[in-house]
């Protein structure tokens, strides 16, 4: 049974953990808009790492780290494809 036409409201949401300045990040959040469609497969909620001691001590060397509940599908150096491949298979 397909999900039908998602809205963000409805959309699973992916949590980016990151920090400000961090270039990486940025890549991440651009392959993750290129990857959500329209209407959105999935909402995109940013985390700063910089705004938890506990976040930070655990993501500083891990940044950018991409998480879908609860489950991390993604850190470091994201590949746009494999990610796309990992998210077909947990969003279907």
């Amino acid at each position: 049974m397909g999900r039908g036409r998602l809205t963000v409201a409805d959309a699973p949401a992916l949590i980016l953990y990151g920090r400000p300045g961090c270039h990486l990040c940025d890549d991440a959040r651009e392959i993750l808009r290129s990857l959500a469609g329209s209407p959105p497969a999935f909402a995109i909620e940013e985390v700063d790492i910089e705004s938890d001691d506990r976040l930070l001590a655990r993501y500083v060397e891990r940044i950018p780290v991409i998480e879908l509940d609860g489950e991390v599908v993604g850190e470091l150096l994201i590949d746009a494809d494999g990610l796309r491949a990992r998210l077909d298979t947990l969003l279907a």
